[in-house]
């Protein structure tokens, strides 16, 4: 773990002290947006026009947050549209790294050996986490956008233009319920099993490991009564829920002390989540090397050794009863 400040780097954990031992998440600093006609988004400047080829996507496996993005990638059929480089799933001292290592894939763009040169690019005095994913524009040799939640909605929109996929995530008859589950599932769950795992006092830890269950518990009733969180249709509040769920048996459940129940101790939950990863574009962007590598070799705060578990034993292609919902 660590940062730049102007544009030189540090390596440090997160500092909880201020927060009476509550993790804080930084906010991206990069919010430019991509439009079709390169109008300007919600936040930034104008000028990124949606274009085949112009955009390089920076991400992890192993990251949550890095893997939303590969998931609307793929659902949108942008794979030749967006080209992408896949970081190492070990951080050494310099933060996030290219290797050729099984399922990484080298800076063809930039031809940078740390993540943290990619920042630097874009901004010689930047100061902040290097985080992915990078939403990297050819073009202008610039950072686009470094938030997961936005990214996803430009490759949602933006380039329809160059997809054959028609399909809107964030249709505007479920917008008010996506964002309404958006901010739920993003402040107790998303969020929540890394305040959890990254807390340094009791009272936060047990603060943010309620949360994470009470939202797990109301999601199972939710699930109960439809296929998808917001109806018969997936939208982005799916897209957005996979990455944790698929991660808490394997990672959070142990490593972030999340250890209430399993995803596999709930009926609907675990049943939606194999829903998920058999539906086509969505489990082919799960690398559980990655996701393990990357949790129980890196952060040394929590796991001394580095140790990886062989386990859990997992089967994510077994049947899944959710095929119940349709009509």
């Amino acid at each position: 773990m660590g940062k730049l400040i102007e544009g030189r780097w540090f390596s440090e954990w997160y500092d909880t002290k201020a927060s009476g031992g509550h993790f804080v998440r930084d906010n991206a600093k990069f919010r430019h947006w991509i439009t079709a006609d390169g109008s300007a988004g919600p936040s930034g400047e104008a000028g990124f026009a949606a274009e085949s080829g112009r955009y390089h996507l920076y991400v992890s496996y192993a990251c949550p947050w890095a893997h939303r993005t590969l998931i609307m990638r793929a659902l949108k059929g942008l794979e030749g549209a967006i080209s992408l480089s896949v970081v190492d799933p070990f951080m050494g001292e310099q933060g996030w790294q290219f290797s050729d290592n099984p399922g990484c894939l080298p800076d063809t763009v930039n031809g940078a050996r740390y993540l943290s040169e990619v920042y630097v690019k874009a901004n010689t005095h930047y100061t902040g986490r290097v985080t992915v994913p990078v939403l990297w524009d050819k073009q202008r040799k610039t950072i686009v956008n470094n938030e997961s939640s936005e990214i996803i909605r430009m490759l949602n929109s933006a380039f329809d233009a160059f997809t054959n996929v028609r399909t809107d995530y964030y249709p505007a008859a479920y917008r008010k319920k996506i964002d309404e589950l958006n901010e739920l599932i993003y402040t107790t769950f998303n969020n929540g099993v890394y305040r959890s795992g990254f807390a340094t006092t009791q009272e936060a830890y047990e603060e943010a490991v309620r949360g994470v269950f009470s939202t797990l518990d109301e999601l199972e009733i939710r699930l109960s009564k439809q296929r998808y969180l917001c109806g018969p249709q997936l939208t982005e509040a799916d897209i957005r829920m996979f990455p944790t769920l698929v991660r808490f048996d394997p990672v959070y459940y142990s490593h972030f002390k999340c250890n209430v129940r399993r995803i596999e101790d709930y009926p609907n939950l675990s049943n939606y989540l194999r829903d998920l990863y058999q539906t086509p574009g969505i489990g082919e962007t799960v690398k559980f090397d990655h996701i393990k590598k990357n949790y129980y070799g890196n952060m040394v705060k929590i796991n001394p050794t580095r140790i990886v578990p062989i386990g859990p034993a997992l089967d994510y292609a077994r049947p899944h009863d959710r095929d119940r919902f349709v009509s």
